[in-house]
C-alpha cells in the first residue's frame, strides 16, 4: 500500500475493500456508474472591524457523498458520520433514487498517479497554524489603511483559510486523493468627506503558504489599494451613458469573461440546450483576436486543482481559439451523455453537494498590442479596471456589470475617475467587439468565488488589456 493510500485510510478509516463494498451497495439496484467522495476539512477565519476582533472561528467538517448515475437520472446521498453502517445506508439511499435496469460491473480500484508535480506543494497549510499570526496580518492591514488618509473612516479586514483532504473512488476503477490548501485576505475601507461617503476594497490569496502574505501580497499592499479606491471615488464624476468604446484593464476585469461567456460553455447548460452557445462548436463566437482558455493547472492559483472532484486530472482547455468555439467544459455525467471526454471540470462545494461542470482559471491569452497604444487610439470612452457585482442570463446571454473603478478616456488619455458605470451587453456578442488585445495578460489576485445552483467554488480569472467597440454603458451622468 502506498504512503498516500495509508494516509487516506488513517484519515477516513476506509480500506480498498470497504470502498468496493460501498460501491457495490450503491449499485445494488442497478445504474451506469457510482462514486464516493470523502472529504475532511479544517478551516479558520477572523474578522477585524473598527480595530476590534468581531469574530474568530476554527472548525472541522468530515463526510462522504455517494452518487449513482442511471442514464440522465442521478441519485445522491451523503452523511457526516463515517461509521460503516451510515455509509452503507447513504449508498443504498442513492441507489434507490437512481435505480435502473443497467447492472454495472465494478472495476478494480487503481490509484491514480499524476504525471505532473503537485500544483500547490505547501509545506504547512495556513489552516494548520494558530490564529495569532493571521490576526497580526489583519492588524497590519487595519493600521495601514487607517493611517493612509484622515478621510478613511471605517476599516474592515477579513481573513479565511481551509485545508481540504479528499478521496474519490468510483465504479470505473478511479481511486484518487488530494490535499488542497486555500487562503485569502480582504480589506474594506469607507472614506467620508463632508456628507459623501465612498467605499473601496481589495483582496487576494490562493493555494499558498501564510508566508505569501509576507512576501508577495502583503497586508499593506491590500490596505493601500482599498484605501486608494475609496479616496479616489470621493472625487469621481458620474459616468456618462450611451454606446461607446470601452477598454478593460488587465486582471480582475476577466470576471466579465467568466460570467458573460464562461458559464455558457459549461456542459450541463449545453446538454439541456439552455445556453446561448448550444450547437455552436466550430462557429465564430468572438473576433479573431480572442483565444480563451480554462486552465486548472496553474501552480498556486486559487482556481487550480490537481484533480477535479470526480478524480480526473485538471487540464488546460482551449475554449475559443482565434474567435472559433472549440470546446465546452465537461464533467463525468455530461461528457458521458454527450459522448465526449471529461475535461477535469467536475467540481462541487463539499461532500454534501453533487459535482457539476465548473470553471477553474478562465482567461484570455495575451495579444500583441501595447496597452498604451490601445488607450491612445480611443478618442472618447471608458477605461474599466475593477468590477463589483454583475448579473448574466445564461439562456439569452444578456449581462449587466458594475465597474467599481473606471475612468474617462479623452483624446487617448485617462482623465477623470468615474462612478456609477455599468456595462450592458450580450455574452455571445461581446467578444465579437474585441478589436485590440494587449500583451499584458494578468491573472486576478486570488479573490474569485463562483456561485452556481447554490454551490460556491474558488475560481480565477484573467485578461490582458482589451478594447471593446460599441458597448452600451449605463451611467448617472
Amino acid at each position: 500500500m502506498t504512503s498516500e493510500a495509508q494516509f487516506f485510510e488513517r484519515q477516513f478509516g476506509v480500506t480498498a475493500a470497504d470502498l468496493a463494498r460501498y460501491l457495490g451497495a450503491a449499485l445494488e439496484r442497478g445504474g451506469d456508474y457510482a462514486d464516493l467522495y470523502f472529504e475532511y476539512q479544517t478551516s479558520s477565519s477572523l474578522l477585524l472591524d473598527e480595530s476590534l476582533v468581531k469574530s474568530a472561528t476554527q472548525g472541522i467538517s468530515v463526510g462522504v457523498g455517494i452518487r449513482v448515475l442511471s442514464g440522465e437520472r442521478t441519485g445522491y446521498a451523503y452523511t457526516d458520520d463515517l461509521a460503516p453502517d451510515k455509509i452503507l445506508h447513504a449508498a443504498r439511499t442513492a441507489a434507490h433514487i437512481a435505480s435502473g435496469p443497467a447492472r454495472t460491473h465494478i472495476v478494480g480500484l487503481r490509484a491514480a498517479v499524476l504525471s505532473r508535480p503537485n500544483l500547490y506543494a505547501v509545506p504547512v497549510a495556513p489552516a494548520e497554524l494558530a490564529l495569532e499570526p493571521k490576526l497580526e496580518l489583519a492588524r497590519r492591514a487595519d493600521a495601514f489603511a487607517r493611517g493612509f488618509d484622515r478621510r478613511i473612516e471605517q476599516v474592515r479586514v477579513g481573513y479565511a483559510d481551509e485545508l481540504k483532504q479528499v478521496l474519490i473512488a468510483a465504479s470505473d476503477g478511479t481511486l484518487a486523493g488530494d490535499t488542497q490548501p486555500l487562503a485569502r485576505m480582504n480589506v474594506f475601507c469607507l472614506a467620508r468627506e463632508e456628507k459623501q461617503s465612498q467605499k473601496g476594497q481589495s483582496g487576494g490569496g490562493g493555494r499558498v503558504p501564510l508566508a505569501f502574505f509576507e512576501t508577495e501580497l502583503t497586508p499593506e499592499t491590500l490596505a493601500r489599494r482599498a484605501a486608494e479606491e475609496a479616496i479616489r471615488q470621493l472625487t469621481a464624476r458620474p459616468c456618462p451613458a450611451g454606446e461607446m468604446t470601452v477598454v478593460l484593464g488587465p486582471g480582475w476585469p476577466g470576471i466579465l469573461l467568466h460570467e458573460a461567456v464562461g458559464h455558457g460553455l459549461e456542459a450541463d447548460f449545453i446538454r439541456k440546450k439552455t445556453s446561448a452557445f448550444t450547437g455552436r462548436l466550430g462557429q465564430r463566437v468572438a473576433s479573431d483576436h480572442c483565444t480563451v482558455v480554462d486552465d486548472g493547472t496553474l501552480p498556486g492559483r486559487r482556481g487550480s486543482i490537481n484533480l477535479d472532484d470526480e478524480g480526473a486530472p485538471s487540464r488546460h482547455n482551449v475554449l475559443i481559439e482565434k474567435g472559433i468555439l472549440k470546446s465546452y467544459l465537461q464533467d463525468h455525467l455530461n461528457s458521458r451523455l454527450l459522448g465526449v471526454s471529461p475535461t477535469g471540470n467536475g467540481r462541487r462545494e463539499s461532500y454534501a453537494h453533487m459535482p457539476m461542470p465548473r470553471m477553474t482559471n478562465t482567461y484570455m491569452l495575451a495579444g500583441e498590442d501595447a496597452p498604451e497604444d490601445i488607450l491612445r487610439g480611443v478618442q472618447h470612452g471608458i477605461y474599466a479596471v475593477n468590477f463589483g457585482g454583475g448579473q448574466v442570463d445564461i439562456t439569452s446571454g444578456k449581462f449587466v456589470f458594475s465597474a467599481s473603478e473606471s475612468y474617462l478616456i479623452e483624446d487617448g488619455k485617462i482623465t477623470a475617475p468615474l462612478r456609477g458605470a455599468t456595462l450592458i451587453g450580450n455574452g455571445p456578442d461581446v467578444l465579437t467587439r474585441v478589436s485590440r488585445v494587449g500583451h499584458d495578460l494578468q491573472l486576478d489576485q486570488g479573490i474569485g468565488t463562483c456561485g452556481k445552483d447554490g454551490q460556491s467554488v474558488p475560481v480565477g480569472v484573467g485578461l490582458p488589456t482589451i478594447r471593446l467597440d460599441g458597448i452600451t454603458v449605463g451611467g448617472t451622468g
